[in-house]
Order: C-alpha cells, then sequence, then structure tokens
C-alpha cells in the first residue's frame, strides 16, 4: 500500500505558518501518543529551530501507561521539555502553563528588568487529528477551537487568549509534503491523520490484519470470534464478514463493510490499546 496526501490547503498553511512563527515566543508541538515518531512533521521541525519548544505527547489515555514511559525516558533523556497530557481531563493545565514560563523564562526575565509585562505567544502545530484544539480548548477552559476526530477541521489561523497571560494560535494539522518513510504514513492513516475519502480501505484494512498477526494476535481473534488469523488475508476477510453477518444476500460477503469495521475498530481502541511507535533505542 502506498500512501500519498497533501492537499493544496496544506501548502498554504506551511505558509501561514512560516509567517506565524516570526511573530511567536514558542511552539507547542502536539503529538499523539499512538505514533509518536510518525506525528513528528520535518517540515516543522525546520521551521520552529529558533524557538523554545515545549512538546505535549497528546491523547496519552489511548496507549497503555506502561508504553509511554518509554517515551517519558526518551524524552527526559534528550532534555526535552514535554508534558504527557490526556486531552479529556483538563488536569494537565496548570503543569503545561508552568511548562511555557519555563521555556520562556529568560525573555520573560528580560522584559521585567525593563518593567514591562509579556504574554507568550505559543503556536500550536501537529499533524491532522493529533488532538491541538482539543488541548486548547482544555487549556482555556471552553470550547474556543473547532474539534472533531477526522483530520482537517481547523483549516485557519486562530488566536485564543489564557486568563494567565498566554496567547496561543492555534494551526492547521498538515502532514510532511513527500512521505519518505511509508511506515509512518501507515501509522498515520491508523490513527486517522490522513483523510480516509484518499486511501483504499481494503488495503488499509489488509494492514490491520498484518499488524494484528504480527502484534495483537489474541486480542484480534477475541475481538471477531476467531479460532486464529488464517495466512491468506481473503480468508480473514471472509473469517470476520460471516461471523458478523456481512453479507449481500447471494453475492457473497460484504468486503467495503468488513473493511471499515476492521479500521474503524483499529482507530477506535476495540482491539486494546495500540502504540504504534516506539522510542529509538541508542
Amino acid at each position: 500500500m502506498h500512501i500519498q496526501w497533501y492537499p493544496g490547503h496544506m501548502t498554504k498553511a506551511m505558509r501561514m505558518m512560516q509567517d506565524a512563527v516570526k511573530q511567536v515566543d514558542c511552539v507547542i508541538y502536539v503529538l499523539d501518543c499512538r505514533a509518536i515518531s510518525s506525528c513528528i512533521n520535518p517540515k516543522f521541525d525546520e521551521m520552529i529551530k529558533d524557538k523554545p519548544v515545549l512538546y505535549i505527547l497528546s491523547k496519552s489515555d489511548l496507549v497503555e501507561s506502561k508504553d509511554i514511559k518509554l517515551w517519558i525516558n526518551y524524552f527526559s533523556a534528550k532534555g526535552k521539555k514535554f508534558v504527557v497530557a490526556d486531552n479529556i481531563s483538563g488536569r494537565q493545565k496548570n503543569v503545561i502553563v508552568d511548562k511555557l514560563r519555563e521555556i520562556n523564562a529568560a525573555m520573560l526575565e528580560r522584559y521585567a528588568q525593563k518593567g514591562a509585562n509579556k504574554s507568550i505567544r505559543a503556536m500550536v502545530v501537529g499533524v491532522p487529528n493529533s488532538g491541538k484544539s482539543t488541548l486548547i480548548n482544555s487549556l482555556c477552559g471552553s470550547k474556543r477551537a473547532i474539534t472533531g476526530n477526522r483530520p482537517g477541521v481547523t483549516r485557519g489561523k486562530q488566536w485564543v487568549s489564557l486568563a494567565q497571560g498566554i496567547e496561543l494560535l492555534d494551526t492547521p494539522g498538515a502532514v510532511p509534503p513527500a512521505f519518505e518513510d511509508q511506515q509512518k504514513a501507515l501509522h498515520l492513516a491508523f490513527i486517522g491523520s490522513i483523510k480516509e475519502d484518499v486511501l483504499y480501505m481494503d488495503e488499509l484494512a489488509i494492514e490491520v490484519i498484518n499488524y494484528c498477526r504480527e502484534n495483537n494476535y489474541e486480542r484480534f481473534c477475541e475481538r471477531y470470534k476467531l479460532g486464529d488469523i488464517a495466512e491468506d488475508n481473503v480468508q480473514v476477510f471472509d473469517d470476520i464478514a460471516a461471523n458478523r453477518g456481512y453479507l449481500l444476500g447471494r453475492k457473497g460477503y460484504d468486503y467495503d463493510r468488513t473493511a471499515k469495521a476492521l479500521v474503524g475498530d483499529f482507530k477506535n481502541q476495540k482491539l486494546g490499546k495500540i502504540m504504534l511507535d516506539f522510542p529509538p533505542i541508542n
């Protein structure tokens, strides 16, 4: 399966961000815990290289705590500033505000010496559906940014203000213009960062089967009431469709419905809390 997706609005969004980064003091880089490596966009890294960065490891409630600890150790060893957030409870709000002040301490001190109070202006970046807008709403305590469990919800830049003297710029999600690593592209498709309209759902479903055959065998069999996962992926489709009653009358099994069920179950944690990317071993 080959994935390539870079709609025109992303080119426009990247140009907007390149202009906006000159107007901000720091960057909040949102990474979905399910696929942290895949969510790192080299174009973002190039654009924000001169700014202090706070990484938000979002959607931590969608992975096992033992797995996210591996990334906590990795980011800590690299000396990166980060916060693990579940994007639901809002419990990390004060921690995030404190971290923003920490990475901007030198700038705030310069203004304080001049007797001036300076708001922190932070640009929020991330791939589509990584949790940027949900994070902003959590920080604001109200629904200030548009959210949705699909890519491409935020299309233009949106400024929102926090009472703590912090201004946030929400930006549209963007993926790399070219996926040199198709494994990362596949992981972004698994977590819903690439629009399903541009994907072949049957091929993506086969990738789900292949992944689970290697990494999630028992949970997959339990979910679809299978004795085993056949080596022939068409047979797996048949087995699932038969067990679920996905039929097309006398025409056989409804493979479209089966494919959508497989992809949807994977994306919505019906197959368990799965972390796709693990930190490199140094």
